[in-house]
Formats: structure tokens, C-alpha cells, sequence
């Protein structure tokens, strides 16, 4: 069996960050989560699945909300447009533009747990909507990150193109496997940060729920600002085109 840090060595390529990505990918399976089961249904990560909530909108009857879907989608573009924009001003370093997207996607999270402690659960009207929004800008800004900082098999919000590759892809030399696992561990890790999601919400409501995702997501911003000073060589601009979505 691969040892752990064998799956995590970024090595001069990536240094820490497929060990931070791991966590931020933690952290989408626990929003969305809370997002499907108490918000929507509706999910502020994954948009591929979220357009098709907003095709299942449509029917007559349906369950689903139109309107929840939509100030989804377009949450999320803000976020991916804004961090898109912001990372191209901090510059090609990378622990920098790690530590920027941490430490807003901890406000964010902070804000919206602020909204649930300050508002009765389940969340209805406004205080819903808000929630949803300011859940989606993080996922949106997480994912602009992703795509920024490139690190294989860590998109941390999508997984088509992962599990693709997972059965595409030929498992035959040493750093194949290694990909492979990786493949694997971002797959479990989002199954994972759902099931305690979803786990936290039956069991202690939403405000709990979303002190999970902020307790990660301190660590990481944390670890993110010690980052940011670092000239090593993984810091500079990541090799090879931005990381697909799927």
C-alpha cells in the first residue's frame, strides 16, 4: 500500500499544497451539504449539478427552487470573478495567492455562520438567501483558487474530470499510482466532508454544521500566512495550463 506522504509529497513542483487542497476539498463536500440538506435543495459548489437542480426547477410542482438555484450560479461567478481578479494582482506566488483565498473564504464562512446564530433555524426568507450567497462566493473563490494554483487531481469542487481520469487513465508506472491515489483521496475526501455535513446537520443543527467547515478553513488560512513568505521553488507559477472542471 502507498504510504500517505507518498500521495501528499508536492515536492519542489507543489511543496504543502496538495495537503492544503485536500483540506479545502473537505470543506466542499461540508458546504454543499449543508447547502442540499438545510438551504435548498441546491449546492453552491458543484454547478454542474446545481444547473441541472435549476433544469429540475422547471417542472411543474417540483421541489426545487428556481430562484435558490439561480442566486446560486451567479454567487459563485462572483466569487470565481473576483479571486480570478485578485490572484492576478497578487502576483505568480502561489503561497500568497493560497493565503488570500483562505483567509476570504474564512470570512466568508464566519459571515454566514454569523447569519444562522443571529436568525431561527431551518433558514427562511432573506436570512436563506444570504446564506446561500455568501456559502456560494466562497465555493466560487475556491474554486478560481484551484484553477490558479494547478495542483493535479485537486480541483477541490469537482470530480467528473477526476473520476474520469481514475478509470481512463492506465495505472502502470510509480508516479501513475501515485496519481491514482490522489485521484482516489480527492474523491473521499469530498464523500468524506458530505457525510460530516450531513452528520453535524441531523445531529446538532446548522449552526454547528458550519463551524466544521470554519475550524478547517482557520487552519488552512492559518498555515496559508506562514506560506506566503516562503521563496521556495513551489511558490512560483504552476507548470502546465490552469486545472480543468469537470
Amino acid at each position: 500500500m502507498m504510504a500517505l506522504g507518498a500521495i501528499f509529497a508536492g515536492g519542489a513542483k507543489h511543496g504543502p499544497l496538495p495537503g492544503l487542497m485536500l483540506l479545502l476539498t473537505l470543506v466542499t463536500g461540508m458546504v454543499d451539504a449543508i447547502s442540499y440538506l438545510a438551504l435548498g435543495p441546491v449546492f453552491v459548489a458543484q454547478m454542474t449539478g446545481n444547473v441541472l437542480v435549476l433544469g429540475f426547477s422547471m417542472a411543474p410542482g417540483s421541489q426545487f427552487s428556481t430562484a435558490r438555484s439561480l442566486v446560486a450560479i451567479a454567487a459563485f461567478l462572483v466569487g470565481a470573478l473576483a479571486m480570478g481578479r485578485a490572484q492576478a494582482r497578487l502576483g505568480p506566488h502561489r503561497g500568497r495567492q493560497l493565503a488570500a483565498a483562505g483567509l476570504t473564504e474564512f470570512v466568508l464562512v464566519a459571515a454566514a455562520l454569523a447569519v444562522a446564530i443571529l436568525h431561527p433555524e431551518p433558514a427562511q426568507g432573506v436570512p436563506r438567501y444570504v446564506e446561500i450567497a455568501l456559502l456560494a462566493v466562497t465555493m466560487g473563490s475556491q474554486s478560481a483558487m484551484a484553477r490558479r494554483l494547478a495542483v493535479a487531481d485537486f480541483t477541490t469542487t469537482v470530480l467528473t474530470m477526476t473520476l474520469t481520469g481514475l478509470a481512463a487513465d492506465p495505472m502502470l508506472a510509480a508516479p501513475d499510482r501515485r496519481r491514482m491515489a490522489r485521484r482516489i483521496v480527492s474523491a473521499l475526501g469530498i464523500f468524506l466532508g458530505a457525510a460530516i455535513g450531513a452528520v453535524a446537520l441531523w445531529r446538532w443543527g446548522l449552526r454547528v454544521a458550519l463551524a466544521a467547515p470554519l475550524l478547517l478553513l482557520a487552519a488552512v488560512a492559518a498555515m496559508a500566512v506562514r506560506l506566503a513568505a516562503s521563496k521556495a521553488e513551489w511558490t512560483g507559477p504552476a507548470a502546465g495550463p490552469p486545472v480543468p472542471g469537470g
